[in-house]
C-alpha cells in the first residue's frame, strides 16, 4: 500500500503525479509571466506616452501586480525556496520600512512605493533564474534581436523629428517631448521607453545577444542577426548615449575573453568583425548617419570636459560617486525613508520637481534613503551576489558555455549600481538578473533547443 499522503481516499493512485502536473503547469505560467514582463518592460513607456496617456501615472507600475501574482503563484506551489539573499534583503527592507513609518518621512504611500524595489523585484529576479530554461532564453533573444530593427527606425525618425512631433510625444502625451538634451540640436531618442535611459539599456541588452548569436553556432536566422547587428552599430550615434557606448564596449571585452579561452572562434571573429567595420564604414558615408556621429562626438567631448576628463567620467559617472555615499555623514543614521530617493516619492512629497532629493546614484540614495547600516547593507547584499554571479560564470566559462559569461557583461553593472529608483531600470536589473541564474543551470538543455 503506498503512503496515506501520496494517495488518492478509496484508491490506490499517486497523486505526485497530479502534483508534479500541477506544478509543471504552474511554472508554464510562470514563464509565459516573464514573457508579459519582457514585453511591458520594452511597450511600457509606448503606453503611456501614446495609448494610453491618461493612465500614465499607474502605468509607472504595470509590471507590479504581475510580480505579485508571479511571486504568489510560486509560494502557493512550492516551486522556488527563499535563499540567503532573498531573506536578507526582505529582513533588511522590512527593518527600513519600519524606521520609515517611525523616525522617517512617515508617508506609507511613498515608503512603500520605495519598499517594493527590494520586497517584490529582488525575490522575482531568482524566480525568473528558478523558472527559465536556456531554451527559453535563446527565444528571448532572438525575439530580442527581432525588435531592435524597428526599434532603431523608431529612434532615427525621433533623433530628426521635433520635440513637438507626435512621435517624440513625452510621458502622459506631454507636447514639450520626451527627448533629452544631446548636442548639436539633436536630442537624445527614448525608442518605446519613457526616458531615453530605457533606450540605452535595450540596445545594451541588444549587443550583449548580437555577441553571443555570433560566437555560438544556434539556430537562428541570419538576416536577422545581420539586421540587428547593423541597428546595434547605428543606435550607438543615434543614442548619443554615452552609456551605451561604453555598454557595447565592456560586452565586447567579455566576448573577446571567451574568444581568446576558444582558439576555434578566432577565424569567425576576424570575419565578423570585418563584416562590422565595414558596415560601419559604409554607414559613415552617409549625411544621415554622419550627423548622428557628430552629434555623439560633441556629447562626449563636451560631457568628459565637464566631468574632469576621462577620469572624472570613469570616477563619478561609472563608478557614480558611489565611494562618496558610503562616507557620507550628512543623513540621521536611518536615513530620511524608503521611496523619498525616486522621481515618484519625490513627486507624491513635494508636487512636481526637477532634482532628486537625495541622489541620482542608486548607492547614494540607498544610503540617503535607509542610513549607513541598513543602506550599506542593501548594497552588500547587491555585491556578495555579483561576485558569486561573476565567478560562477567565469566557471561555465571554462566549461567552453559562454552564455553566461556573455549575459554578465551587461548584468555585472546593473544589478550591483543599476538606478532601481527608476523602474525601467529596474525592470532591466530583475530580467537580466534572472537570465544569468537561468543561464547558471549549464546546457543540460542545449541539445533540445538546436533541434527547435
Amino acid at each position: 500500500m503506498q503512503p496515506e499522503s501520496n494517495t488518492i481516499p478509496g484508491m490506490a493512485v499517486d497523486t505526485s503525479f497530479f502534483l508534479r502536473e500541477k506544478t509543471g503547469q504552474a511554472i508554464e505560467s510562470l514563464k509565459r509571466g516573464v514573457w508579459i514582463y519582457l514585453l511591458l518592460l520594452i511597450f511600457e513607456g509606448a503606453l503611456r506616452k501614446w495609448f494610453l496617456p491618461r493612465l500614465a501615472a499607474p502605468l509607472l507600475v504595470v509590471r507590479d501586480p504581475l510580480a505579485i501574482w508571479m511571486l504568489f503563484v510560486a509560494w502557493k506551489h512550492g516551486i522556488f525556496k527563499l535563499n540567503w539573499y532573498i531573506r536578507a534583503m526582505i529582513t533588511v527592507s522590512a527593518i527600513s520600512l519600519f524606521t520609515t513609518l517611525i523616525v522617517g518621512h512617515r508617508n506609507i504611500v511613498v515608503a512603500a512605493f520605495g519598499a517594493r524595489i527590494l520586497i517584490l523585484h529582488w525575490p522575482l529576479m531568482f524566480l525568473i533564474g528558478r523558472v527559465l530554461e536556456r531554451k527559453d532564453l535563446i527565444q528571448m533573444g532572438k525575439v530580442w534581436l527581432l525588435v531592435s530593427i524597428p526599434m532603431l527606425l523608431l529612434i532615427m525618425l525621433q533623433f530628426y523629428s521635433p520635440q513637438s512631433a507626435l512621435i517624440n510625444r513625452g510621458v502622459g502625451g506631454d507636447v514639450a517631448g520626451a527627448g533629452f538634451s544631446g548636442a548639436l540640436g539633436y536630442y537624445r531618442p527614448p525608442g518605446t521607453f519613457s526616458f531615453t535611459t530605457g533606450n540605452a539599456q535595450f540596445f545594451s541588452v541588444t549587443g550583449m545577444f548580437v555577441a553571443y548569436f555570433w560566437l555560438e553556432k544556434t539556430n537562428i536566422n541570419r538576416f536577422v542577426l545581420m539586421g540587428a547587428s547593423v541597428a546595434l552599430l547605428a543606435a550607438i550615434p543615434f543614442s548619443i548615449s554615452r552609456t551605451l557606448t561604453f555598454q557595447v564596449i565592456l560586452t565586447g571585452g567579455f566576448a573577446l575573453l571567451a574568444i581568446y579561452r576558444k582558439p576555434k572562434y578566432w577565424a569567425r571573429t576576424a570575419i565578423v568583425g570585418a563584416g562590422l567595420f565595414f558596415t560601419l564604414v559604409f554607414l559613415n558615408k552617409f549625411e544621415f548617419f554622419q550627423n548622428a556621429t557628430a552629434a555623439l562626438t560633441v556629447r562626449y567631448d563636451s560631457a568628459t570636459e565637464g566631468e574632469g576628463g576621462l577620469e572624472g567620467v570613469l570616477g563619478n559617472r561609472f563608478l557614480g560617486g558611489l565611494l562618496n555615499a558610503l562616507f557620507s555623514s550628512n543623513q540621521p543614521f536611518f536615513g530620511y525613508g524608503m521611496g523619498m530617493g525616486t522621481n515618484a516619492g519625490a513627486k507624491l512629497m513635494m508636487g512636481n520637481v526637477d532634482f532628486f532629493l537625495i541622489a541620482e546614484e542608486d548607492w547614494a540614495r540607498l544610503v540617503g534613503e535607509m542610513g549607513s547600516l541598513l543602506g550599506i547593507s542593501v548594497i552588500v547584499i547587491r555585491l556578495r551576489f555579483c561576485y558569486k554571479i561573476l565567478t560562477e560564470g567565469y566557471k561555465w566559462l571554462r566549461e567552453n558555455d559562454m552564455l553566461p559569461w556573455i549575459l554578465l557583461s551587461f548584468a555585472i553593472y546593473t544589478v550591483a549600481t543599476g538606478q532601481w529608483a527608476q523602474p525601467t531600470a529596474l525592470g532591466f536589473s530583475t530580467l537580466i538578473g534572472g537570465w544569468v541564474i537561468a543561464s547558471l543551470k549549464g546546457k543540460e538543455t542545449e541539445e533540445d533547443q538546436q533541434a527547435q
